[in-house]
């Protein structure tokens, strides 16, 4: 069950120099309750140093954390979830990695537009990430941002719920939500701000609750 209404995803070249794992511990202390581990750039061996670093940090706090496009690093980790990137392998196949994690693991997957959020509904994905939404040189390289429009589009299309991702702030989270997006993902409106405890309260009070 998807129960959250805020998707924190992590980048650590974007913690305003803060070490990604403390960075992480701020935003779950101030209630994050479901994270996306998103390092691609690193090999199997840091990012399994990396997780187990950011575990270490969360230990108490137990938010829900995914990784991205690896489900064997997720059953390395006793993850709570799995991420996949919309060009990915498919949903069943990330199943046969769910089944060696604990109950209630979900599968996510990333889409850049209509057809790939059917399409990630059909093949069994728990909930989407939607974007970019707006225009975010994070996302720079899934092309020109889709809009409020596409964003709405999608929502109708599928059941599953759906995250608004791609340069969505606390400010533009009223939007997302009229649109119909289940609520709203973020990486540099969170881990960039000089005051995470502020800048997750921000989304908290326009989202009603994370």
């Amino acid at each position: 069950m998807v129960d959250f209404r805020f998707y924190l995803i992590s980048d650590r070249t974007r913690c305003a120099g803060r070490p990604l794992a403390l960075a992480l511990r701020q935003a779950c202390r101030a209630g994050v309750r479901a994270v996306q581990i998103r390092e691609k750039d690193l090999e199997t061996p840091e990012l399994l140093a990396l997780i187990r670093r950011v575990q270490r940090e969360l230990d108490t706090l137990r938010p829900a954390l995914f990784i991205n496009g690896n489900p064997e690093v997720a059953v390395a980790c006793g993850a709570q979830g799995i991420h996949l990137p919309e060009r990915s392998m498919p949903v069943r196949l990330a199943r046969t990695a769910r089944d060696r994690l604990p109950a209630g693991t979900l599968i996510g997957r990333s889409t850049h537009s209509l057809k790939a959020a059917r399409a990630a509904e059909a093949e069994g994905a728990d909930f989407i990430t939607f974007g970019p939404v707006y225009d975010t040189s994070s996302k720079a390289a899934y092309g020109p941002p889709r809009g409020l429009q596409a964003l709405s589009e999608s929502v109708r299309a599928v059941t599953i719920p759906v995250f608004a991702l791609g340069g969505v702030t606390p400010g533009r989270t009223k939007q997302c939500l009229e649109a119909g997006a289940h609520g709203v993902a973020a990486i540099s409106a969170v881990l960039s701000q000089p005051d995470i405890l502020v800048a997750v309260g921000a989304f908290e009070t326009e989202l009603g609750g994370l």
